[in-house]
Protein backbone atom coordinates (compact mmCIF):
# COMPACT_ATOMS: atom_id res chain seq x y z
CA UNK A 1 0.00 0.00 0.00
CA UNK A 2 1.06 3.41 -0.78
CA UNK A 3 0.93 6.02 2.43
CA UNK A 4 2.53 8.97 0.44
CA UNK A 5 -1.34 10.18 -0.46
CA UNK A 6 -2.25 9.34 3.09
CA UNK A 7 0.73 10.97 4.26
CA UNK A 8 0.24 13.96 2.03
CA UNK A 9 -3.63 14.34 2.80
CA UNK A 10 -2.40 14.36 6.57
CA UNK A 11 0.10 17.32 6.02
CA UNK A 12 -2.63 18.91 4.20
CA UNK A 13 -4.93 18.95 6.82
CA UNK A 14 -2.65 19.98 9.62
CA UNK A 15 -1.33 22.77 8.08
CA UNK A 16 -5.01 24.03 7.22
CA UNK A 17 -5.89 23.90 10.82
CA UNK A 18 -2.83 26.25 11.66
CA UNK A 19 -4.57 30.14 12.56
CA UNK A 20 -3.46 33.16 13.35
CA UNK A 21 -5.55 35.72 15.68
CA UNK A 22 -4.99 39.54 16.50
CA UNK A 23 -5.22 40.64 20.20
CA UNK A 24 -6.68 43.84 21.20
CA UNK A 25 -6.16 44.85 25.53
CA UNK A 26 -7.49 46.99 27.05
CA UNK A 27 -6.67 47.86 30.88
CA UNK A 28 -9.34 48.67 33.23
CA UNK A 29 -7.44 51.62 34.03
CA UNK A 30 -7.81 53.48 31.28
CA UNK A 31 -8.99 53.30 27.49
CA UNK A 32 -5.16 53.07 26.20
CA UNK A 33 -5.37 49.54 23.40
CA UNK A 34 -2.31 47.27 23.70
CA UNK A 35 -2.06 44.81 20.80
CA UNK A 36 -1.03 41.14 20.49
CA UNK A 37 -0.61 37.93 18.78
CA UNK A 38 -1.56 34.50 18.85
CA UNK A 39 -0.63 31.26 16.70
CA UNK A 40 -2.79 28.61 16.95
CA UNK A 41 -0.89 25.09 14.77
CA UNK A 42 -3.79 22.93 15.06
CA UNK A 43 -3.40 21.87 18.78
CA UNK A 44 -4.17 22.30 21.49
CA UNK A 45 -1.45 24.93 22.58
CA UNK A 46 0.19 27.65 20.94
CA UNK A 47 2.04 30.42 21.27
CA UNK A 48 1.50 34.37 22.31
CA UNK A 49 2.83 37.55 22.67
CA UNK A 50 1.18 40.77 24.05
CA UNK A 51 3.32 44.06 23.45
CA UNK A 52 2.22 46.58 26.73
CA UNK A 53 4.09 49.73 26.23
CA UNK A 54 7.90 49.53 25.98
CA UNK A 55 7.25 45.81 27.77
CA UNK A 56 6.86 42.64 24.92
CA UNK A 57 5.34 39.84 26.59
CA UNK A 58 5.67 35.96 25.27
CA UNK A 59 4.13 32.53 26.22
CA UNK A 60 2.38 29.88 25.42
CA UNK A 61 -1.68 28.84 25.80
CA UNK A 62 -2.78 25.62 26.09
CA UNK A 63 -6.31 24.80 25.49
CA UNK A 64 -8.06 23.13 29.26
CA UNK A 65 -11.57 22.81 27.80
CA UNK A 66 -12.22 22.06 24.50
CA UNK A 67 -14.84 23.90 21.96
CA UNK A 68 -16.13 20.36 20.87
CA UNK A 69 -16.70 17.67 23.21
CA UNK A 70 -17.54 13.53 21.00
CA UNK A 71 -19.32 10.86 22.44
CA UNK A 72 -20.84 7.34 21.99
CA UNK A 73 -24.44 6.76 22.92
CA UNK A 74 -25.76 2.95 22.52
CA UNK A 75 -28.92 1.26 23.40
CA UNK A 76 -30.81 -1.63 22.54
CA UNK A 77 -33.78 -4.35 23.03
CA UNK A 78 -34.19 -7.64 22.73
CA UNK A 79 -34.54 -10.90 24.64
CA UNK A 80 -31.67 -13.38 25.84
CA UNK A 81 -30.38 -14.50 22.31
CA UNK A 82 -32.03 -12.43 19.82
CA UNK A 83 -31.92 -8.23 20.13
CA UNK A 84 -30.90 -5.34 18.27
CA UNK A 85 -28.41 -2.93 19.25
CA UNK A 86 -27.65 1.06 18.13
CA UNK A 87 -25.33 3.11 18.61
CA UNK A 88 -23.90 6.67 17.06
CA UNK A 89 -21.26 8.70 17.81
CA UNK A 90 -22.28 12.29 19.09
CA UNK A 91 -20.01 15.61 18.36
CA UNK A 92 -21.52 18.72 20.68
CA UNK A 93 -20.25 21.98 20.86
CA UNK A 94 -19.55 23.36 24.64
CA UNK A 95 -21.51 26.05 26.18
CA UNK A 96 -19.42 29.22 25.85
CA UNK A 97 -16.94 27.98 23.84
CA UNK A 98 -13.50 26.69 24.61
CA UNK A 99 -11.46 28.36 27.22
CA UNK A 100 -7.37 28.84 27.15
CA UNK A 101 -4.86 29.63 29.53
CA UNK A 102 -1.60 31.40 28.98
CA UNK A 103 1.05 32.60 30.90
CA UNK A 104 3.74 34.86 29.63
CA UNK A 105 6.97 36.84 30.47
CA UNK A 106 8.60 39.75 29.68
CA UNK A 107 12.79 39.58 29.05
CA UNK A 108 12.73 41.32 32.52
CA UNK A 109 10.70 38.88 34.08
CA UNK A 110 7.31 40.63 34.55
CA UNK A 111 4.58 38.31 33.91
CA UNK A 112 1.53 38.65 32.38
CA UNK A 113 -1.50 35.71 32.80
CA UNK A 114 -4.67 35.29 30.59
CA UNK A 115 -7.97 33.33 30.37
CA UNK A 116 -9.25 32.86 26.96
CA UNK A 117 -12.65 31.94 25.63
CA UNK A 118 -12.91 31.32 22.27
CA UNK A 119 -16.44 30.69 20.24
CA UNK A 120 -16.79 28.92 16.74
CA UNK A 121 -16.79 32.18 14.49
CA UNK A 122 -13.02 32.77 14.77
CA UNK A 123 -13.27 35.39 17.76
CA UNK A 124 -13.19 35.48 21.49
CA UNK A 125 -12.56 37.50 25.06
CA UNK A 126 -10.44 37.50 28.11
CA UNK A 127 -9.52 38.89 30.99
CA UNK A 128 -5.24 38.83 31.34
CA UNK A 129 -3.68 40.43 34.89
CA UNK A 130 -0.13 41.57 35.33
CA UNK A 131 2.08 41.37 38.22
CA UNK A 132 0.29 44.27 40.14
CA UNK A 133 -3.15 43.53 39.53
CA UNK A 134 -4.09 44.91 36.95
CA UNK A 135 -6.03 43.64 34.66
CA UNK A 136 -6.71 44.01 30.83
CA UNK A 137 -9.82 43.02 29.00
CA UNK A 138 -8.83 41.11 25.57
CA UNK A 139 -10.81 40.95 22.29
CA UNK A 140 -9.59 37.97 19.90
CA UNK A 141 -10.12 37.94 16.55
CA UNK A 142 -9.15 35.74 13.52
CA UNK A 143 -6.43 37.28 11.17
CA UNK A 144 -7.39 37.28 7.39
CA UNK A 145 -5.84 34.63 5.43
CA UNK A 146 -3.60 36.07 2.93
Amino acid sequence: MNRLPVLAAAALFATGCASTYHLTLMPRDSGRLYQGVAEDSGGAEGTITVTIGDRVYAGTWVEVVPDRTTGYVSGGYGSRHRGLGLGAVLSLGTPGGSEAKALLRSPDGAGLRCDLRGGGAGAGAGVCRDDKGLEYDVQIRRAPRP
